[in-house]
């Protein structure tokens, strides 16, 4: 780490705001939001705290940090998602927006017009939508159409041309589709009139819009001005019309927005689906993917969705269900109560029908992420990446090597011996196949490479053997020759050498050894062979050293935390998360360990750390 950010670690603040991560080049890498800037960013540069993969690769490309500080933790929510939306950083997850689809647009103009568009222009106009369902969003612009007597053209409507009498009225006039705003036989005024009972009508509000158009007829008969009231009649039973099409859901009639998340870690993409309820019937629907999940809980997930939708939303609804809990939600809440002016409840439904509603709302989002890895399946099968062609012709493979498996030891002394074993099929991660192991053969304290690879080898293929598969095409072993003899052995013990080639990876040199065979082979540092081989071994390595962390901080957990009088499992993750490791609990302040677990808890481990010499 530079002095430079050492520096900047040391006097950042402590007040709520958002942070950008930079590499050396100036690049950013992420951008986060916190209530505390000073414990969120120093948290990711200490040792003893635990790590995902992502974070890992993060810390190491960190130059240098950017903070900004805001008053609360709402106006850092909002900043975060306007600086991802903007700088789109590496580590942030992707939502990708549905800018495919397309929106309806009331148009910053004199007498707006209101069309569909999938160009969303930061130019004043209103943009409503995204609408995932075309067919839903035409009946919609259909029913505008039929009843509001709006202009088309795209003439330049200002107040001069008008007067002089530039244009003249066109067939919309005369077939009663436009009120001749061009001639000047509509007043500004009475259209912006209609403009706001269609926004009303956008926003699924049928029943106030109606109540509306109601009382205008009545004054309109009241004065006797008949044609009038007509026009207005005929506009609010196609209003009852087009509402009655609506699916009611909700008694209530409330607004709500209801929100669900359908996650595949495997695939490393997740479907939101948001269902729009405006006075007890849905309006509308729309999803959102996201990708680069990695090291992101369920709670993450949806907070971010919710997020990034409210931080675009011109409408704020009276209730948000969820279809499970969300990360932080204060934050959020905050945002909310400031839109609305009154607080707007954030629910998990658990029973009755509002349950029901938000298992819809799962089915859809199941629905549509079938969908997308149905189309990427489509689109990927029968396409061999080239990589995997390559390392086939450079190791002179009996068949295309489709399906990798590569195993991994790790110890730390010696101590807490565990294996790991990944898959890669088609040149991509499979993890839903990875396994780990602990192993049993090997005493605590004497480290035995070549015993802890016979075991994990023999162990994992009579198992496939006895499951009838699915079997590697090949077996890569993290290892020079003494670790490839022992997975050969291995094999031969479990009675299946020779049903599918295995060769070992050395570090140091990347050299490649295959059985029976005293001579390395050496690829080319610029192969795809090798590059793919390297992917393989480093996931291995990581797979297997996040296990092994995993079990030794169990154990930690175990050994000593828990063995505090009124410390449980779930005290002691609490503790560690906070303050990094067991030596910083021992030597934290009495008044620092109260703040995280009670007065009365920060006693009994004070008064234990002293009996025991701490």
């Amino acid at each position: 780490m530079s002095s430079l950010l050492d520096d900047k670690l040391a006097n950042l603040p402590t007040r709520p705001g958002v942070y950008q991560h930079k590499d050396a080049s100036g690049k950013v890498l992420y951008v986060g939001k916190a209530k505390n800037l000073r414990s969120r960013v120093r948290s990711y540069f200490q040792e003893s705290r635990p790590r995902d993969g992502r974070i890992q690769a993060l810390v190491k490309k960190i130059a240098d940090v950017e903070v900004i500080v805001t008053d609360t933790e709402a106006e850092a929510l909002i900043l975060e998602n306007n600086l991802i939306k903007k700088l789109k950083p590496r580590y942030n997850v992707n939502l990708r927006d549905d800018k495919t689809y397309p929106y309806i647009c009331i148009k910053n103009e004199r007498f707006p017009r209101v069309f569909p568009t999938r160009r969303v222009q930061k130019d004043g106009s209103l943009y409503f939508g995204p609408y995932t369902d075309v067919k839903s969003m035409r009946l919609l612009l259909d029913a505008i159409r039929s009843i509001f007597q709006l202009r088309t053209c795209s003439l330049h409507l200002a107040p001069e041309p008008i007067a002089a009498g530039k244009y003249q009225v066109c067939l919309q006039y005369h077939i009663q589709k436009c009120k001749g705003p061009c001639v000047g036989y509509q007043t500004e005024a009475d259209y912006d009139r209609t403009i706001e009972q269609i926004k009303k009508l956008l926003q699924g509000k049928t029943s106030e819009l109606i109540e509306r158009l109601e009382a205008d007829m009545r004054a309109q008969a009241a004065a006797m001005h008949f044609e009038e009231a007509a026009r207005l009649r005929d506009q609010v039973q196609a209003l009852r019309t087009y509402s009655e099409k609506q699916k009611i859901v909700s008694p209530d009639f409330l607004d709500r927005d209801l929100f669900a998340l359908a996650i595949d870690r495997e695939e490393d993409v997740a479907c939101g689906v948001l269902f729009k309820v405006r006075e007890g019937k849905i309006i509308g629907r729309q999803h959102k993917y996201l990708r680069r999940l990695e090291g992101r809980s369920d709670a993450e997930l949806m907070q971010s969705f919710l997020e990034d939708h409210y931080t675009e939303t011109t409408f704020f609804p009276e209730e948000v269900h969820l279809a499970f809990e969300t990360a932080n939600p204060e934050p959020l809440e905050e945002v909310l109560r400031a839109e609305r002016g009154k607080k707007v409840p954030i629910k998990v439904p658990q029973r009755g029908d509002k349950a029901d509603l938000m298992r819809m709302v799962e089915a859809n989002a199941r629905l549509l992420l079938d969908e997308w890895k149905l189309q990427k399946a489509r689109r990927e099968e029968g396409r061999i990446p080239h990589a995997v062609r390559q390392l086939q012709e450079a190791l002179r493979l009996p068949r295309l090597p489709r399906r990798i498996e590569c195993f991994d030891i790790s110890h730390l002394g010696g101590t807490g011996t565990v294996a790991s074993c990944v898959v890669f099929e088609d040149g991509k991660p499979r993890k839903r196949d990875y396994r780990t192991y602990k192993i049993r053969s090997v005493d605590e304290g004497k480290p035995d490479d070549f015993q802890s690879m016979r075991e994990v080898v023999e162990r994992r293929y009579r198992r496939v053997r006895e499951e009838n598969g699915p079997w590697p095409d090949l077996v890569v072993i993290d290892g020079g020759k003494g670790q490839l003899s022992s997975a050969v052995d291995a094999l031969e013990r479990a009675g299946i050498a020779g049903a599918f080639p295995v060769i070992g990876l050395a570090k140091r040199l990347e050299e490649v050894f295959l059985p029976g065979d005293p001579s390395p082979h050496h690829l080319s540092r610029d192969n795809a062979a090798l590059h793919l081989l390297q992917r393989v071994r480093d996931e291995a390595h990581r797979f297997a050293v996040t296990f092994q962390r995993k079990q030794r901080q169990k154990k930690t957990l175990q050994s000593e935390l828990t063995e505090i009088p009124g410390v449980g499992e779930k005290t002691a993750r609490k503790l560690l998360s906070t303050f990094g490791s067991v030596r910083r609990v021992r030597e934290a302040d009495p008044d620092a360990l109260a703040e995280v677990v009670g007065p009365a808890t920060a006693r009994r481990i004070a008064d234990y750390y002293a009996g025991h010499g701490g």
